[in-house]
């Protein structure tokens, strides 16, 4: 077995006992799920036994899983780098995992635009205040969104979000639809712009 089998294995075992204990099973518990002795399932979690490919697809749907999860390796791009928007003053990272998720960091220093400026569009934003306090204009309603509190809101409903009292520093998520709807012309180059 050369090294890379080895920490593969390895990893594999450590994710089928870190994905029982999350369930909150005992070995008893995933065993009779898996319909294999509560010993061979303890060998198997403690390397004791083979893995075996029947035994790994057998877990891995007892687990909820399925055999790619349950075998993958991709940790190569765990850390990644922002696109950085000066038109916009943003940092905006995507989710590799889901590329219809973006992730922004922003700086907001102007209140928000009067209700006449409000916008609407498909989508749903999720946004955590980092630093100092965030006003949210949503439909009728004006919001207080202080550091360390969130807001989550459809986008549909009419929206603008300032700073309140001085700049404040936001990270939102965007779904896809969320994100085309506050894109403007400047930065859908720049999105549609391929990866370096």
């Amino acid at each position: 077995m050369t090294q890379d089998d080895a920490e593969l294995d390895s990893l594999v075992r450590k994710r089928i006992r870190a994905l029982r204990m999350a369930q909150g099973w005992s070995l008893d518990d995933l065993a009779a799920r898996a319909r294999l002795s509560p010993s061979t399932l303890s060998r198997i979690e403690n390397g004791r036994r083979r893995l075996a490919l029947d035994q790994l697809v057998t877990l891995a749907r007892a687990l909820d899983t399925s055999l790619d999860r349950l075998v993958e390796t991709a940790a190569e791009d765990v850390v990644s780098s922002p696109v950085h928007d000066a038109a916009l003053q943003q940092l905006r990272w995507t989710v590799r995992a889901d590329p219809d998720i973006t992730v922004i960091r922003k700086r907001l220093v102007d209140p928000p635009d009067g209700p006449s400026r409000l916008r609407a569009h498909p989508g749903r934003e999720w946004l955590v205040v980092l630093s100092g306090t965030v006003v949210l204009l949503l439909g009728n309603r004006r919001f207080r969104v202080e550091t360390n509190q969130a807001a989550e809101f459809p986008t549909m409903l009419p929206h603008a979000i300032g700073a309140a009292g001085g700049p404040a520093e936001i990270l939102g998520i965007f779904d896809r639809d969320a994100r085309r709807g506050h894109q403007t012309r400047e930065d859908i180059s720049e999105v549609s712009r391929p990866a370096r």
